[in-house]
């Protein structure tokens, strides 16, 4: 894989707080830049046992969204089934999550990519084992996100109780020592309280700018046409 590729993470504060839209959105931002992109989804749970394999959905969406066609095994090298946390469903069948394959992942990525946009699984401090006696936080998947020096943007669902949950996200990515460079409001429902002066709490508390706020999509049509339009991501994306 070519240096030159820029690679961002998704993350978010919780899992079901829209990573895969906002995800989806960067592919389709940079796809209209005209940049030659791949969206990879390292590690999921929750897949469907289709003829081809365990299939996830998120993963598809990715795959789908890409400019450019990658195998399925190389977007999405770590699947499960079980719709629980991917370190359990490991142990649960006797294994245990082997972060080489997405270093293997990585590595075949065509040489003339220039945008990789790769999506956690849950939140920022997701476990890969069930070790308990690891204090050097090598059994998180954060951890290897900040030692290959990947950019992070953070997805927070704007409800109640996100203020806290942004907050110690942002904290905990800059902790990890990796490059927190924006987050962006996702809106789950049309119903939220307070929202404007949650975004502004956001923007007061957080030292990152704000790269887009996404509405309440009342369609799948509407969210695939028009999600790219509510980010700002073109001083990040000038190659």
């Amino acid at each position: 894989m070519t240096t030159n590729c820029k690679k961002v993470f998704i993350t978010g504060t919780d899992t079901d707080v829209g990573k895969t839209v906002v995800s989806c959105a960067v592919l389709d931002y940079a796809n209209k830049l005209g940049l030659k992109t791949v969206g990879l989804k390292p590690i999921s749970a929750g897949c469907e046992i289709t003829p081809e394999g365990l299939r996830n959905e998120d993963a598809v969406l990715l795959q789908q969204h890409a400019s450019q066609l990658l195998d399925y095994q190389v977007v999405n090298p770590i699947a499960y089934q079980a719709a629980i946390a991917p370190h359990i469903a490991a142990h649960n069948q006797g294994e245990s999550i082997d972060l080489a394959l997405v270093d293997e992942s990585l590595a075949k990525l065509p040489d003339d990519i220039d945008f990789a946009v790769i999506e956690g699984a849950g939140g920022w401090h997701l476990p890969i084992s069930m070790n308990k006696n690891n204090s050097d936080n090598s059994n998180l998947f954060s951890s290897w996100v900040a030692e290959n020096n990947l950019d992070v943007i953070l997805v927070v669902g704007v409800k109640l109780g996100c203020l806290n949950h942004a907050i110690l996200s942002a904290q905990a990515i800059t902790h990890s020592g990796a490059n927190l460079i924006g987050w962006v409001a996702n809106r789950p429902t049309t119903d939220i309280a307070n929202y404007d002066d949650m975004i502004a709490t956001l923007r007061g508390a957080l030292a990152v700018p704000l790269m887009g706020e996404m509405p309440y999509f009342s369609s799948i049509e509407d969210k695939n046409n028009n999600s790219a339009n509510y980010l700002d991501l073109t001083s990040y994306l000038s190659l």
